[in-house]
């Protein structure tokens, strides 16, 4: 983790007294204060704003050493909260004036999130009196769905930290929780009838270890689950705080963990166990095995009561047919039932479970895979694999919740620092994070209507404890609640990033390990003209100043000043850090830059990459950087099933002696390398000199394809086609299914 200690003083440009995130819709500061004491009375009278002032109390009794009392009238020095039922749902007003501040929520609801408000007017410092600005406020949230998400299959988080997680999200006027508590490394939810699963499905005899690649474990068993008491207590905490929990329960696939405890449920019928490694696994539920829907059906009946929601989420996503495409018992399914593929036998099992579902008053919410083979007639999609799933599902005025792996995956990384701790991959930043928008603007206006709200996910496999989760999620999550809260045209990221240095220290009130990196080097790799790549960098910290070094050597306080973008013009280790005077904030920005005769150059791509593995397109392949073993670390372009082909132009003609390119390979993520090369030169982009190369990557996890030519050989146009592996060898994982092509720096020397 990152520590170290930096100034959070207000900018110049930071001149309001009220600095609320989320930002409310409307919010008017007047001249002078109400003040807090200790003879200042909170006025509430129905059971929930007696709660609700309560948990002001809890807060304020932290900053300040004493509560308020709780009263049913008082006309001076109070704080009243009044309920009404009108609309819109969860909005709320704030009057204030040295004498009273007014709080009144168009619900419970709305009271309650008038009341965070409040929260955030009272300064962070210890004392006996309290100078709130006097403000008047409006406010409703954009989106009815507000959601964070939790892993804790992978690792397991214990009860008090999952009521600190709904204590943050709520303090961020969020209003879901999403419980993921089964998948194959781990059952983490009591259910009687089936004791099995508390005993076998919630442990596994040992974990991995640093990354995926390096294909190391702990030797350690490792497991936990939630008793059906200590979920009450948590659903009943996060009532209390207006956040509905959502359990999800995986089906048909990710299964293992349950299938270790019941082989019976298994297409082979095992033996399994509860898996050790990340990933997806061929062992699903056996969809032509109707004991399977029954025992499905008995877990919902004990978990259904537990939550009052009226969703529960049963998974739906990465759930491979090799099993099914052999397993007897499921193509007589598909027979009888009259289905067209196993795609269509996934959506027979999600509509089956729908329907029961639905008969319990509940409905479903799965993953954007529910859309293959026929969508379930009542579900709500969660779309993860980019926003195409739930621009499909509204179109077909079913409600969506957004949640793409682009913008709002917590697990992926959140800056380009080298000692980051491990995470999944990707780019995240916060900027990232406050620049999404739920809506996709090709939706007509009845259709954007189904877009309902959207959430942010964090997966667990490289995240090993409570603190790591803080790391992970704040700020970003902050980010995300003024994007879903806040109307889209009031958006400022240089106007939050100001309100965020006050509001950082109400995180450090709640003894919060988030990142610091929003205050640390923003950087940015740009192409200006052909082929001159730079790099920018900057920093919102007060007072910071940035230095830098070329030659991968830490910075110190007499390395050069950072004034303006640094040209690519050979081989570089550019190392940046932010120093407010002698001492430096983080470890900076750190990148190594290739020169070569592409690096830059114009360069247009013949077939198009998944759009969940773009990067920064084109330019991908030819900004000087090469990517390490994670394909999700925005150094790759990743193809599903398909070859990449792309034509760079070198803008005139000149000798040419090596073409090189890479490509990774992982089969156990369904990774496969090129199958070979074929690098063509030419002088007018139209006749190209074709040579073809296969290349031999044994173990490596990075393997290079490389042409050699002749003194002599000259080209202004080169030409790549690497060969996608094409379909997946039975014996691995996915087998049948397209593998996925990884290209990143294609160098022309």
């Amino acid at each position: 983790m990152i520590a170290c200690v930096f100034s959070l003083e207000a900018s110049a440009q930071a001149t309001r007294k009220a600095n609320i995130i989320p930002l409310p819709v409307s919010l008017q500061e007047k001249d002078g204060y109400f003040m807090i004491n200790p003879g200042t009375k909170l006025m509430a009278n129905s059971p929930s704003e007696k709660q609700t002032a309560e948990l002001f109390n809890e807060y304020f009794k932290s900053i300040s050493g004493y509560a308020l009392p709780i009263v049913a009238t008082a006309t001076n020095n109070v704080i009243i909260l009044r309920t009404l039922q009108q609309s819109p749902a969860e909005g709320y007003r704030i009057s204030s004036s040295p004498n009273a501040i007014t709080v009144t929520g168009n619900d419970d609801a709305g009271t309650f999130y008038g009341m965070q408000t409040v929260m955030q007017l009272v300064p962070v410092e210890k004392s006996k009196n309290y100078a709130l600005p006097l403000v008047t406020v409006e406010d409703y949230p954009r989106f009815q769905y507000r959601g964070l998400h939790l892993d804790v299959c992978r690792h397991f988080f214990p009860v008090s930290f999952v009521k600190k997680y709904i204590d943050l999200l709520a303090m961020h006027k969020m209003n879901t929780f999403h419980w993921h508590l089964t998948d194959d490394q781990g059952w983490r939810i009591e259910i009687k009838k089936y004791p099995k699963l508390q005993t076998i499905a919630s442990r596994r005899k040992t974990s991995m270890v640093g990354r995926y690649a390096d294909n190391k474990f702990d030797g350690k068993p490792y497991g936990g689950y939630y008793t059906q008491e200590e979920v009450k207590d948590v659903v009943k905490y996060a009532a209390a705080r207006q956040v509905t929990v959502i359990p999800e329960i995986e089906m048909p696939g990710h299964a293992l963990a349950a299938l270790a405890a019941y082989p019976n449920l298994g297409c082979t019928g095992g033996p399994y166990e509860v898996g050790t490694k990340w990933g997806v696994f061929d062992d699903v539920f056996c969809a032509g095995n109707d004991s399977v829907f029954a025992f499905l059906q008995d877990v919902l009946d004990e978990v259904m009561p537990l939550f009052p929601g009226k969703y529960v989420h049963i998974g739906g996503d990465e759930c491979p047919k090799t099993r099914w495409k052999e397993c007897p018992k499921c193509q007589a399914r598909i027979k009888a039932e009259g289905l067209k593929d196993e795609h269509a036998l996934q959506s027979y099992f999600i509509q089956r479970m729908e329907k029961y579902i639905n008969s319990k008053g509940k409905k479903i919410i799965g993953w954007d895979e529910i859309l293959e083979g026929g969508l379930a007639p009542n579900a709500t999609v969660m779309s993860w694999r980019g926003m195409e799933g739930g621009t499909e599902a509204a179109k077909q005025h079913h409600d969506v919740i957004m949640t793409p792996g682009s913008h709002v995956y917590f697990d992926h990384y959140q800056s380009k620092d080298k000692s980051e701790p491990i995470a999944i991959g990707g780019f995240t930043p916060v900027s990232k994070v406050y620049s999404f928008e739920p809506v996709p603007a090709s939706l007509s206006e009845t259709e954007k209507q189904y877009i309902i709200g959207a959430q942010a996910n964090l997966w667990s496999e490289y995240i090993l404890t409570p603190e790591q989760v803080e790391y992970m999620v704040y700020p970003r999550a902050t980010a995300l609640s003024e994007v879903l809260w806040s109307p889209e045209g009031k958006r400022d990221y240089d106007d939050f990033l100001n309100r965020l240095k006050v509001h950082l220290k109400r995180l450090d009130v709640k003894h919060v390990n988030y990142a610091k990196h929003v205050f640390g080097i923003v950087s940015k790799v740009e192409n200006k003209a052909d082929g001159q790549v730079s790099v920018s960098l900057d920093t919102k910290l007060d007072g910071g100043v940035i230095r830098y070094t070329l030659d991968g050597k830490e910075p110190t306080p007499r390395s050069p000043i950072y004034k303006k973008p640094i040209q690519v013009s050979k081989d570089m280790d550019i190392w940046a850090k932010v120093f407010q005077g002698q001492k430096a904030f983080g470890s900076g920005y750190h990148q190594d830059f290739i020169y070569h005769k592409a690096l830059g150059k114009k360069t247009t791509l013949l077939t198009q990459p998944s759009e969940k593995y773009m990067a920064d397109g084109a330019f991908t392949l030819v900004n000087g950087i090469k990517g390490n073993e994670e394909h999700a670390s925005g150094a790759w372009l990743g193809y599903a099933g398909k070859n990449m082909e792309a034509v760079i132009d070198l803008g005139k003609e000149m000798p040419v002696k090596e073409v090189s390119c890479r490509s990774l390979q992982n089969p156990s993520q369904w990774i496969w390398a090129g199958k070979k090369i074929t690098i063509g030169l030419s002088t007018d982009g139209k006749n190209f000199n074709n040579r073809t190369t296969e290349g031999s990557f044994g173990g490596k996890l990075i393997g290079e394809m490389k042409l050699h030519y002749q003194p002599g050989a000259s080209a202004r146009y080169v030409k790549i086609v690497l060969e996608n592996a094409g379909k997946i060898p039975s014996g691995n994982p996915g087998a049948g299914e397209d593998s996925w092509l990884f290209v990143d720096e294609i160098v022309v020397r």
